[in-house]
């Protein structure tokens, strides 16, 4: 007993040790890529363009201007050297005190909010679809308090072992409720990839992405093209699966040591989720909508502080592009929220769409504090609303309801 004790400290010492590692790498990772945006050094192009102009030729040695201050004296022509970074922001907006555009940042955390009330309804449609009885103020008040854990938890997973855990435990099929959050990441990201292709193909047709990007642009929207028709030819497929075999399947899937009672109630809650298209096409439109929330947002964030000598800006229609590319990056980030690996993720993607990085920078931090404000206000809802009735409303409804704990799939098909 005392070794069992003593390996189950050490573990848990780990696991602090690993965490804390975790929170020192995003500190570490924003620090970098803040203070690699805040004045971003003159590409070797934009020199050469500059020493051959003439200011250029005003500051050869001679001449009559010394070389070192060739960045200097170009430094007072807008234009010819790269963009100001984050120092700029902050030196125009919180040393000089010039105002923001309010209306703009307002705006933009006004549809934030608006889209990720969207993502928390997309998880309720989904318990729903399961048979799963769940209040709607208590699917709010879950999903808020896993966008809190989601946002200061390290890795993008944290909030979504809380929420699984808290539906759980006033359920009945309690890997059901589990699926119900699998599938939610699962279809959330699915529906990002065809929002990319379908609207990303529309763009494209319309010309929208044409210009000096266009072989970037072509490249994301193949991708996204395969994988959405992969996908999509395997949903179509599921869908042709006979009762029968799904049932079969399942019963081998109770056979695996450990893991087989979880694995086949996981398998028999995607299979009836093929079997509601309603609720499936519902949640696909609601995430399509909050994607054009969130990347409305984030762009709209960033025009609340630019200005033109910040340099280019990618367009909107790109940004239906890059963004959810970006959120992905984001989430293979194993720091709370993806902090530091966000921002480094989006100000290379404005790199590439031929914008300034330090744009893309920005444009990240502005949603990471929504995140934290949202994050915040989620906690502060969970603990303030407290209904002392919620686990009794939840008890009572599952046992009025007929649900057996193995559904089978000739059962759900029927």
């Amino acid at each position: 007993m005392p070794t069992t004790a003593c390996k189950r400290a050490k573990h848990v010492n780990i696991r602090l040790l690993v965490d804390l590692g975790k929170y020192l790498l995003a500190i570490g990772l924003l620090l970098w890529v803040v203070w690699a945006n805040w004045t971003p050094a003159a590409s070797p192009r934009s020199l050469a363009s500059v020493a051959a102009s003439t200011v250029g030729l005003m500051g050869d040695p001679g001449v009559g201007f010394p070389a070192a201050s060739l960045r200097t004296v170009c430094a007072l022509v807008p234009g010819r050297l790269e963009p100001p970074g984050l120092g700029y922001v902050w030196h125009h907006h919180v040393e000089r005190g010039e105002p923001l555009r309010w209306e703009l940042l307002l705006l933009a955390l006004s549809i934030y909010g608006l889209a990720l009330t969207l993502t928390l309804l997309r998880w309720y449609l989904l318990v729903r679809a399961l048979g799963l009885v769940l209040p709607v103020f208590a699917a709010l008040r879950l999903g808020l308090i896993g966008i809190f854990f989601n946002t200061f938890l390290p890795g993008a997973v944290g909030g979504d072992i809380i929420k699984a855990a808290a539906l759980a435990r006033g359920q009945s099929r309690r890997t059901a409720s589990v699926a119900t959050v699998l599938m939610d990441r699962a279809i959330a990201l699915w529906a990002l990839v065809w929002f990319v292709a379908v609207l990303g193909g529309v763009a494209w047709g319309l010309g929208w992405l044409e210009g000096p990007r266009a072989t970037t642009a072509a490249v994301i929207l193949r991708l996204a093209w395969l994988i959405a028709g992969i996908s999509g030819l395997g949903w179509f497929l599921l869908g042709y699966l006979p009762a029968r075999r799904a049932d079969r399947f399942a019963e081998r899937l109770t056979k695996l040591p450990g893991v087989g009672k979880a694995a086949a109630e996981f398998w028999r809650s995607v299979w009836m989720y093929r079997n509601r298209p309603g609720t499936i096409a519902l949640v696909m439109l609601l995430t399509w909508i909050g994607q054009v929330g969130f990347l409305s947002s984030f762009y709209l964030g960033l025009m609340a502080f630019w200005s033109p000598v910040m340099g280019p800006v990618p367009t909107f229609v790109q940004h239906v592009l890059l963004v959810p590319m970006g959120l992905v990056m984001q989430a293979l980030v194993p720091t709370p929220g993806g902090a530091g690996g966000g921002e480094w993720s989006f100000g290379a993607l404005y790199f590439l769409f031929g914008a300034a990085e330090a744009n893309g920078v920005l444009a990240s931090l502005v949603q990471r504090l929504f995140s934290w404000l949202f994050g915040l206000v989620g906690c502060g809802f969970y603990l303030w609303y407290r209904p002392a009735t919620e686990s009794l409303q939840m008890g009572q409804s599952v046992s009025a309801t007929p649900v057996v704990d193995k559904p089978t799939a000739s059962a759900i098909a029927g």
